[in-house]
């Protein structure tokens, strides 16, 4: 049985949402009140549908509670996202996913009991400012407890040392996830690139110029283990 999901509102984050979900197999269906938007995203999604979210007879004719999932991606109009997220919890939505672009807007969303609030700006963010900061590191996600998983681009001190060598777990406090390699491969006579996941990983493993370490540590750990190896 397919994933069932809607998004409501054809921003550029419903619309890149949307468009992912279909591309991963879901059904989605894309509401919007402003019918060009509606226009750009139809063939993109199972079912496109230009309406106004906030009138509770035009929502209810969507069979929304028949859905695994409701994202409202509500932008800047905030009256909206909020009658809407209100409208939604009226019609006994199983689901609702609403993103906030500001604290008061996630305060009262909380307020209303909605339990999963999404603030993709301010997860950007932080992740540009660590990318800026740390040019080698190429991914980064934040847990608690000051913890993250970070993507680093291979230090130039470790690169032709064994894992043994660099013991990342003594040295640092850092745990490896796993390393991404770029390998030569050919396909209709021409070479090229992939990246891939290293298989085999063990203390003998040597650190290549190409490899990406995916580790887990706490921030000033993932930032001393740059620090000293640069």
């Amino acid at each position: 049985m397919l994933d069932r999901f809607a998004v409501i509102g054809m921003g550029q984050f419903g619309f890149r949402v949307a468009k992912q979900l279909t591309s991963k197999g879901a059904e989605v269906l894309a509401i919007d009140r402003d019918i060009d938007r509606v226009e750009l995203i139809k063939d993109e999604v199972t079912y496109a549908v230009a309406l106004d979210s906030t009138d509770i007879k035009a929502l209810g004719s969507q069979n929304l509670q028949e859905m695994d999932a409701v994202l409202v991606a509500i932008g800047e109009n905030i009256e909206g996202l909020l009658l809407t997220t209100v409208l939604l919890l009226e019609l006994n939505v199983k689901r609702i996913v609403a993103r906030a672009m500001s604290s008061q807007q996630r305060i009262i969303l909380e307020k209303l009991g909605v339990q999963e609030i999404l603030s993709p700006e301010d997860e950007v963010g932080v992740m540009v400012a660590e990318m800026l900061i740390n040019p080698t590191m190429k991914a980064f996600f934040q847990l608690p407890d000051d913890f993250e998983i970070a993507e680093i681009q291979a230090p130039r001190k470790v690169i032709g040392k064994t894992l043994d060598e660099i013991d990342l777990k003594e040295h640092y406090g850092l745990q490896l996830i796993t390393i991404k390699r770029l390998y030569e491969e050919y396909e209709s006579e021409r070479k090229f690139m992939a990246e891939h996941l290293v298989q085999k990983i063990n203390r003998d493993t040597i650190i290549e110029t190409s490899d990406m370490l995916v580790v887990l540590g706490k921030s000033f750990q993932v930032q001393k283990f740059i620090e000293l190896n640069s």
